[in-house]
């Protein structure tokens, strides 16, 4: 495989929702907040495709349920911390090779008005 992602296939899941306790302000810890993230999964989908067989792709449901699991679970102080601990999650499925994360906290406490704040990377299976 090359060292881009050119010839890999997505998969994507946006919008997933939980409620979390993350921030470094106490009434973030305190009083928690919907979250939501984004997910681009790389993957080659070619065996899926020919076996029409679920157990040769990633099973997105699973996948969804991990990482709401992480949004709602142990508190940390910055969404760099929970995009990290997504991607990990995510890229712990065998079949993915790549993934992107964007974590949306459009609560947080910023004195001026604003849509969303969003963190964003993209972690890659170790080879």
């Amino acid at each position: 495989m090359s060292g881009d992602l050119d010839d890999l296939d997505e998969i994507a899941l946006r919008g997933l929702r939980a409620y979390g306790y993350h921030g470094v302000y106490e009434h973030e810890r305190r009083d928690g907040q919907e979250f939501s993230a984004d997910l681009t999964l790389h993957l080659d989908t070619r065996p899926a495709a020919a076996s029409d067989d679920v157990t040769q792709t990633v099973h997105y449901g699973e996948v969804s349920e991990a990482v709401t699991a992480i949004i709602a679970g142990d508190p940390v102080d910055l969404i760099e911390t929970l995009c990290q601990r997504i991607a990990d999650a995510v890229l712990a499925f065998d079949r993915v090779v790549a993934v992107t994360v964007t974590v949306h906290k459009p609560d947080a406490p910023i004195t001026v008005p604003f849509d969303d704040v969003t963190v964003t990377i993209r972690r890659r299976r170790e080879r």
